[in-house]
């Protein structure tokens, strides 16, 4: 086993430094009692109470999350259905046009998306607001759904199915009762991947939304360019607090998935 050396150590320390040195001041921060931010005058909370009755934070927040919602979930349903296509499919003719478009949107800048969805909006005659932003979200989202998905399905065994046709299903059933339980990870982290990316954007949706549509990074974003709050600050914590939270359980969970079945391994083993 290889030991660190000081200059692994040094590297490391730095790294991790400049990851999370400035989360954890911004936390550290997010219960200053001043209003500067960037002056110490003592702990409090309340700021978390300021931002609990700050009506256009909170309005916001429900925007995004039901964009993030609706969004992702519509990109899941397509994705996959463009995933199946792509590998099911087969030869047809516009496969390569048909792939291109789906793997286009992951390369292209969010502002030429942005753009070129609102003209499209504005083409059609579609007033700009959460239907437009849930629009656009999906257009992007499903990209990156299709990709995950379609890399499970190239390695699923499809006797499988094969094996349920000749059961007597359908291949509607034989989708709907063997392929999709045995994707259904794949197709929960596109939705997962999708619902963060819709969270996080804010190129995309300052282009397509209008008002009463405004998301909570565009919020943010409008008011950082006024100056730092401290109510920006617990918002952060807050998020920060939620992701960690999250990761954390998935990782325990993970872990004791695994020790189960490293379990059921050993009592097969014992049986046999």
């Amino acid at each position: 086993m290889r030991r660190f050396s000081w200059f692994n150590t040094t590297s490391l320390t730095l790294g991790f430094a400049f990851l999370y040195l400035p989360m954890i001041i911004l936390v550290v921060y997010s219960f200053n009692s001043s209003r500067l931010v960037t002056v110490w005058a003592g702990f409090s909370t309340k700021w978390y109470g300021e931002l609990l009755q700050n009506e256009d934070f909170l309005q916001a927040a429900w925007v995004t999350l039901k964009v993030a919602f609706f969004a992702s979930s519509i990109a899941t349903v397509l994705g996959t259905m463009a995933a199946y296509v792509l590998v099911r499919g087969g030869r047809f003719n516009g496969r390569t046009l048909f792939s291109g478009m789906i793997y286009a949107p992951l390369v292209m800048p969010e502002v030429i998306t942005g753009l070129s969805l609102l003209l499209l909006f504005i083409g059609i005659g579609l007033d700009r607001g959460i239907l437009t932003v849930i629009l656009a979200h999906t257009t992007f989202a499903m990209c990156y759904v299709s990709v995950v998905v379609s890399s499970r399905l190239v390695s699923f065994d499809r006797s499988l199915e094969e094996a349920a046709l000749d059961l007597g299903c359908s291949p509607f059933e034989a989708f709907r009762l063997v392929t999709l339980p045995i994707i259904a990870p794949a197709v929960i982290s596109g939705w997962l991947l999708a619902f963060t990316l819709s969270l996080d954007d804010l190129v995309i949706a300052s282009f397509t939304t209008g008002p009463g549509a405004t998301t909570l990074p565009i919020k943010v974003f409008s008011a950082v360019r006024l100056g730092v709050s401290p109510e920006i600050n617990a918002l952060s914590t807050i998020m920060i607090g939620i992701v960690t939270l999250g990761v954390v359980t998935t990782s325990l969970m993970s872990k004791r998935a695994a020790v189960r079945q490293a379990r059921e391994e050993r009592a097969a083993e014992r049986l046999t």
